[in-house]
């Protein structure tokens, strides 16, 4: 987004080129983590404040886009494009098993299509896209759409998106995971809530970055990896 793109349907950060730089330099330590250095939690913990900045980013662009169909295809193609990279970087020996282990892009265009369809009142879709990421074997399952589902509806009331961002990741401490304190453990997705203040605080940074580069590095950084631990493992 621009710095002049102001408008009352959102109160929040609008400089999402500079929320996707993040969300993608995120998203390269957590995969750096989850493929070559599967022991260290720093790198997964850096990670998980990628999954909501897309979400939010995504949501802005439903509100602000000019042809919702079109972005939906170019994200839906992309992401099927990009699902033979997601099977060589992490499932290089067992992708035929792995091939319905589905790319994070897949559960976002499917949040994505629910938002919208809520938005257009279009029931019957927002069910379907809501069974099929519950269903089948998508990450984070329904989560991506509670979470747009958040930022749409408070987008006019940000103290309110933020308390309900706050207790929606509450439960990781309570579950149980991966992380521990003496004895008791938790799960790392509570870091996720690390990105609420890049989403409802201002920044200015507003880099000029055409948007096919970020479609370029999903899978131009997961053949690095799974090259890398190619090479590793030989």
């Amino acid at each position: 987004m621009t710095q002049t793109l102001e408008s009352p349907k959102l109160q929040t950060n609008l400089d999402t080129s500079f929320l996707k730089l993040v969300a993608c330099a995120a998203m390269l330590a957590d995969h750096i983590g989850g493929a070559l250095f599967p022991e260290m939690q720093v790198f997964r913990i850096i990670g998980r404040i990628a999954f909501p900045l897309f979400c939010y980013c995504m949501t802005v662009g439903l509100l602000y886009t000019h042809d919702i169909k079109r972005y939906l295809l170019r994200l839906g193609i992309f992401a099927l494009a990009s699902q033979p990279f997601y099977l060589f970087a992490f499932h290089p020996h067992d992708w035929m098993q792995e091939f319905a282990n589905w790319n994070i892009f897949f559960t976002l265009f499917i949040s994505l299509t629910a938002l919208w369809a809520f938005k257009e009142r279009k029931w019957l879709l927002f069910a379907a896209a809501f069974f099929v990421i519950s269903w089948w074997n998508f990450d984070y399952s329904a989560n991506g759409i509670l979470l747009m589902l958040i930022f749409y509806l408070f987008r006019e009331k940000p103290w309110i998106g933020l308390g309900l961002n706050l207790l929606f990741w509450l439960p990781c401490l309570m579950n149980g995971g991966e992380l521990a304190i003496g004895a008791y453990t938790f799960d790392r997705q509570i870091f996720a809530a690390l990105s609420l203040p890049l989403i409802y605080c201002h920044t200015n940074f507003h880099p000029k970055i055409p948007k096919y580069v970020f479609y370029a590095f999903y899978p131009a950084h997961l053949l690095a990896i799974g090259l890398i631990r190619l090479a590793l493992h030989r």
